[in-house]
């Protein structure tokens, strides 16, 4: 729960102009009374009539898919590659994103890789390709790659969110709450050495903190047993070039702690 709403949407406009958007798009929310069973405006609860028994929590190795290929609330076996991951979740409904998308944007690169990188969620180039990254933020990353001594077909390169949100908009905790179980089997599978999380969005939500991006840069963070660094989203550099240089300081320290690992 928010404790001052006030204070977080002056911080959400600020951030999102300072990344050059000039609008949003909020989606209403509508409360529920749990004892009459109806909504805010009077609506019926279907589900209040019964009571609806607490599912215990899934492992990572579960992901619940519903789609027309499976019964809704199947537990969906995520298999032992990306490949059959990538089949068990790409039409997945699990929120209104899915019925919204384009194309479902799973990742792309080496499965065997040693470097992730992580943004928050597809764009509109993304969603219209079914790929990460590939707009010109995209063209940046592969540059900001190359400038490490790395292809973009060396690393891994996915976001938390694997469908494009409305108007780009900030993802949704309930949204991050039915897509993360995707991202954790692709790490389990990859088992990357080292995660780059590509913007203050991205190294918020995986790292469940509200600290500053500042706060995060510069240090290494673990992210479900695996080593992470936080930098800027590739499309914050195209409108703030003052970032560049900060940014090449992180992909620096990047590479100086891959380096510094034993590789098997």
């Amino acid at each position: 729960m928010i404790s001052d709403p006030g204070k977080f949407l002056a911080s959400f406009v600020a951030q999102r102009l300072e990344m050059g958007e000039t609008e949003w798009f909020f989606l209403p929310r509508l409360s529920f009374n749990r004892e009459s069973g109806t909504a805010r405006n009077g609506a019926p609860h279907r589900e209040a009539s019964r009571k609806t028994p607490v599912e215990p929590k899934k492992t990572t190795a579960e992901i619940t898919c519903c789609t027309p290929e499976c019964t809704s609330g199947e537990a969906v076996s995520a298999g032992n590659s990306l490949e059959d991951l990538r089949e068990a979740v790409e039409k997945c409904l699990r929120c209104p994103l899915g019925g919204s998308r384009t194309h479902f944007v799973f990742g792309s690169g080496n499965p065997h890789a040693h470097i992730m990188f992580v943004g928050e969620a597809p764009g509109a180039e993304e969603d219209q390709q079914g790929l990460p990254f590939v707009g010109r933020a995209g063209q940046l990353l592969t540059r900001m790659i190359e400038s490490i001594k790395l292809r973009r077909e060396d690393v891994y390169i996915t976001n938390v969110l694997k469908c494009r949100p409305p108007g780009n908009r900030d993802p949704l905790p309930a949204e991050i709450e039915k897509c993360e179980p995707i991202l954790i089997r692709q790490i389990e599978l990859i088992r990357p050495r080292i995660i780059c999380a590509l913007g203050r969005i991205a190294g918020q939500t995986l790292l469940r903190t509200t600290a500053t991006l500042g706060a995060l840069r510069g240090k290494v963070h673990d992210y479900h047993g695996v080593k992470l660094v936080v930098t800027y989203h590739p499309a914050a550099l195209l409108r703030n070039s003052q970032w560049k240089r900060p940014t090449w300081e992180d992909l620096k320290f990047l590479r100086r702690e891959y380096d510094g690992m034993e590789i098997s």
